[in-house]
């Protein structure tokens, strides 16, 4: 049997909806907000979903959580990986995070009103100010 091994992911987009997040993932565990610098949210592909690209000055507000290689394993169905977003990694604190980046760059287009809705909750929920124009 496979061991249970614990990292971090850098959530953005709906998965900073504590409430959204926690119900499909159960035992993924909230740690802390945190902002990704030098970072913007877009939203891309035919279905107007959130993604990220670097942009100097810029910050991507999210949210940290513990998660497990069985929740990563729904988390790359549910963000349609390898197909549509790869994983990135960055170091906070020595310890490695985990975020889904789109693998192709399509051209950014407005928002799907659901997951527009979903982020705003989740902004609220973590007393970020949502400062997306679209």
């Amino acid at each position: 049997m496979k061991s249970i091994k614990k990292f971090l992911y850098f959530a953005y987009g709906t998965n900073v909806n504590k409430k959204f997040f926690l119900k499909k993932f159960k035992n993924a565990k909230y740690i802390k907000k945190y902002c990704l610098n030098n970072f913007e949210v877009v939203f891309r592909s035919k279905y107007g979903v959130p993604d990220i690209q670097r942009k100097k000055g810029c910050k991507v507000n999210g949210v940290i959580y513990q998660i497990d290689n069985l929740i990563e394993k729904k988390l790359d169905t549910y963000e349609d990986y390898p197909k549509l977003y790869i994983k990135k990694f960055f170091y906070k604190n020595s310890k490695r995070v985990m975020f889904y980046f789109m693998k192709r760059k399509t051209p950014t287009l407005k928002p799907a009103k659901y997951y527009l809705e979903i982020m705003k909750s989740g902004y609220r929920q973590n007393n970020f100010k949502f400062n997306l124009t679209y």
